[in-house]
């Protein structure tokens, strides 16, 4: 679906410059399309269009309108391309992979958007899971003197909300891992491994998303670009701030996740032990009772105290004597 999103003129969207269509080729919307573009006459006046899961007309009409790349078009819109940010002179391609938390099956659930920035023109692409072009308008109307600086602010909106989205999901799987060192000093802390592994496999879907990005983040965070207006440097650092947090995170998951792993395996041998000794003290007791009455049951006619009235109890309380000494002493060593 195509959407014009409007034209900016001031930060502000022109009035009833909006318009959608299901099918993205209709003719009436792309000479609202031209129209507007025409009405571009400022350095900050831009406009800005919004496509979502396009069909291939659709993206042929976009691509041929603001006269797109092809290889930048074609990794718009592949599920198979890492995230990555293009600066020429004249434009800048980004494509984010942005995440969303699924709190009932705790899964990373991954879609991405590119953002093709040019002279008077902002084109967004979202593929799969990905949030919606409100979430990025909001952003503007919530800063209409960024958006007075022209085409960038929208990439700066993207971005902004992307690198909250990786903040967010970093926050889940660190509330996932508290509950999973809980469960890994628990009773029963082979129940934990799983939740590890699978956990480990959502922060992999993070670290695609995030890895890739950080040396831009680096630079968003310490440089000041003259290509980018002046208003922009304060909030740009501030996204290079959160995907480099997010890459901390990240790392600092691989390795909490790792230890708990094999603290996991540690402490199921533990358990392992503990119960193997066990076994082997109740063993050991249990052969002594075992060993006296298989002596007697041999039935030899000449046997010590065989034929004495008190041999009976007095085997029986010698075996209870050996018995508890042999019980008290796996007591006073852990190993009951």
């Amino acid at each position: 679906m195509i959407r014009i999103m409007g034209l900016f003129v001031d930060g502000i969207i022109t009035p009833g410059s909006a318009s959608t269509s299901q099918d993205g080729i209709d003719a009436s919307l792309q000479a609202r399309l031209q129209d507007l573009r025409t009405s571009v006459r400022h350095a900050g006046d831009f406009v800005w269009v919004a496509v979502a899961d396009p069909t291939d007309a659709e993206v042929r009409m976009v691509a041929q309108e603001f006269d797109l790349q092809p290889l930048l078009v074609d990794d718009a819109i592949s599920h198979q391309q890492r995230a990555r940010i293009d600066v020429t002179p004249d434009s800048l391609f980004v494509l984010l992979k942005v995440l969303e938390w699924v709190d009932d099956t705790s899964d990373v659930e991954t879609g991405q958007v590119a953002c093709f920035v040019g002279p008077g023109y902002a084109l967004t692409v979202r593929v799969g899971s990905a949030r919606d072009a409100d979430a990025v308008a909001g952003r503007l109307a919530d800063h209409p003197e960024l958006a007075k600086t022209g085409p960038l602010s929208v990439f700066w909106a993207v971005a902004d909300v992307a690198s909250q989205e990786y903040l967010d999901v970093g926050e889940a799987i660190q509330s996932d891992v508290e509950e999973i060192e809980q469960q890994v000093f628990s009773d029963h802390p082979s129940q934990a491994a799983a939740r590890i592994y699978r956990l480990n496999r959502e922060n992999i879907e993070m670290r695609r998303a995030v890895q890739p990005l950080l040396l831009e983040a680096q630079r968003l965070a310490r440089e000041d670009s003259a290509r980018i207006p002046r208003e922009l440097h304060a909030y740009l650092r501030d996204v290079g701030d959160n995907i480099l947090r997010a890459g901390d995170m990240v790392d600092g998951f691989d390795s909490t996740l790792m230890t708990m792993l094999m603290a996991s395996t540690a402490r199921q041998d533990l358990l392992q032990n503990m119960d193997m000794r066990k076994i082997s003290a109740w063993a050991a007791i249990i052969a002594v009772p075992t060993a006296i009455a298989g002596i007697y049951g041999m039935n030899f006619d000449d046997m010590p105290e065989l034929h004495w009235t008190f041999g009976y109890p007095a085997v029986v309380g010698v075996m209870a004597i050996i018995c508890l000494l042999l019980y008290r002493g796996f007591k006073k060593s852990g190993w009951l």
